[in-house]
């Protein structure tokens, strides 16, 4: 059944698909496919679930392809050069064409390297986009924005590769931990924080019912938040301005997430993203209510908010300030002219501010 359907315009159009039972329809399934070659990408989590259903689906549809599955580690330790090679291998091994097609089915990390492998391999190739985790959903499933880790920070190569679909079934989030969901509901919270005052409201109405996996609010949370991102990224694909406002937060969790992983020796260990983009959200609130950009009581609101959700709003115990904020130096929103946040006026006024200053941030990190 289908739910919703969010057209993204621009340069490179496509359509997000939001129902239930997605997963099952052979025919919007292979709308996409334009060639012979398919490769649907999975990891070992999300396979055993969904793997099978999306192949048989496609063979239905479309008889003639040559579909091939490969599945690889599930976390965030798993976003590698070495696992981004064994998606071109795989490419490599069934002679795909120019018009072959990947399909990314999983969460944030599969369609990242995935979708970074369509847009390579030949210098791209279609992607198609079926998120399985509430994050991916709302957030890194849709826009193109595509990429690996490696040590020195998190999602530092990559490329911007606009997916040719993306189907977003909702019976997916039955199988998705509690915690995993808890994590997409930050980045859905992100979208009233930085755009949609009425939205943080609604959230803020809603949030019981979202945690106890209400079908209807969780399906409007996922249709508003693609809706406001399509808009954004229609409007500036390559992050010139406007789309930078999408990473309110996140310069702050992809440091702690970078800091996370050199003190444990792997990526994902600590806070998952949408954890770290949580703590992120406050302390970019707490930063702009000491710039004097904010009140104090809209970062109360947004703290609230996410504690009652079940998400962390402190940096966890261990990591060095001095170490975040050399890790922020390298993140790809600082600039030539020092640190650059996204910062608010308030709720649902986010903005960009450059060059703000590192003894305040520095601060703000060791106060936690």
């Amino acid at each position: 059944m289908t739910l919703g359907k969010v057209d993204v315009g621009g340069a490179a159009p496509y359509a997000i698909h939001i129902g239930n039972g997605l997963l099952g329809n052979a025919a919007l399934l292979a709308n996409p496919l334009r060639g012979r070659h398919t490769l649907v990408v999975s990891d070992e989590h999300v396979a055993p679930l969904y793997g099978d259903a999306v192949v048989a689906a496609l063979r239905a549809a479309r008889p003639d392809a040559q579909l091939a599955m490969l599945v690889l580690p599930a976390g965030e330790s798993a976003k590698t050069f070495d696992n981004f090679n064994r998606v071109i291998a795989a490419l490599a091994e069934m002679g795909a064409t120019r018009d072959a097609c990947i399909y990314a089915l999983g969460g944030g990390v599969i369609g990242d390297m995935a979708g970074f492998a369509a847009a390579c391999w030949m210098r791209g190739i279609d992607c198609v986009q079926l998120p399985t985790t509430l994050l991916a959903m709302v957030d890194s499933s849709v826009g193109g924005k595509t990429a690996i880790d490696i040590p020195q920070g998190k999602n530092l190569v990559g490329a911007f590769h606009p997916p040719r679909a993306v189907i977003i079934d909702t019976a997916t989030l039955h199988t998705l931990p509690p915690r995993e969901l808890r994590a997409g509901l930050a980045e859905v919270v992100k979208y009233g924080a930085i755009i949609d005052p009425g939205f943080f409201d609604w959230l803020d109405a809603h949030a019981d019912a979202l945690l106890a996996m209400d079908a209807p609010k969780l399906a409007e949370a996922i249709a508003r938040s693609c809706t406001h991102k399509a808009a954004i990224t229609e409007r500036d694909p390559l992050e010139h301005g406007e789309r930078a406002l999408l990473n309110f937060g996140h310069t702050f969790a992809h440091a702690i997430e970078a800091e996370q992983a050199a003190l444990n020796g792997q990526w994902g260990a600590g806070l998952n993203h949408g954890e770290a983009v949580a703590v992120g959200m406050v302390l970019a609130a707490r930063l702009s209510a000491r710039l004097a950009m904010a009140t104090p009581d809209d970062t109360t609101r947004l703290t609230l908010l996410l504690e009652r959700l079940g998400l962390p709003v402190h940096i966890p115990p261990g990591l060095d300030a001095d170490a975040l904020l050399a890790r922020m130096r390298l993140d790809k929103k600082a600039a030539a002219d020092g640190l650059r946040f996204i910062l608010w006026d308030g709720i649902g006024r986010a903005r960009i501010v450059p060059g703000v200053d590192e003894r305040m941030v520095l601060q703000l990190l060791r106060e936690g």
